[in-house]
């Protein structure tokens, strides 16, 4: 039997929440394998990246916050670490969530050397749960981390005070 094994290395998404005015900040950027699939491809997102070779993934949470959305997260807590397709990759990912101040937040972000054109987008809590229930955020990191929101909200906010 011969199977194939799409080697890929770990990755980190980062939910940013503002607790004081209960928003989220999200980006919007190209998804390339959504061309062909009947919708925009501009999806919404968490802000996410690959981990370099000796950087925690903690570290990558921090450093993709600053570059995709020009924000320092603070009291970033774990929410899980999952396989995201163990069937054909390895890829392992690590989700995140961090306090923020989403009042200064919005924007176009991301490297130059990465060829990145990413948005920044401002959501209310519950706006963007509408969107997951609706289908328009549609991704499994995204709605992994704003449905544990939804369900560890107290206790988060508890351990941020």
């Amino acid at each position: 039997m011969t199977r194939e094994l799409l080697l890929r290395p770990r990755a980190v998404g980062v939910l940013l929440f503002d607790r004081v005015r209960q928003e989220v900040v999200l980006v919007r950027q190209i998804r390339i394998g959504m061309l062909d699939e009947g919708q925009d491809p501009w999806l919404l997102e968490l802000v996410a990246g690959m981990v370099e070779p000796g950087e925690a993934p903690i570290e990558v949470a921090a450093r993709e916050s600053r570059e995709e959305a020009n924000m320092t997260p603070q009291n970033l807590v774990q929410i899980c670490e999952y396989y995201n397709s163990p069937g054909i990759s390895n890829e392992r990912i690590t989700l995140f969530c961090g306090r923020v101040d989403s009042a200064q937040a919005g924007g176009i972000f991301g490297l130059d050397t990465e060829h990145e054109d990413i948005e920044v987008v401002v959501l209310s809590l519950a706006d963007a749960l509408a969107k997951v229930a609706s289908g328009e955020i549609n991704n499994a990191m995204s709605i992994i981390a704003l449905q544990w929101l939804q369900i560890n909200q107290p206790l988060l906010e508890d351990s941020w005070k």
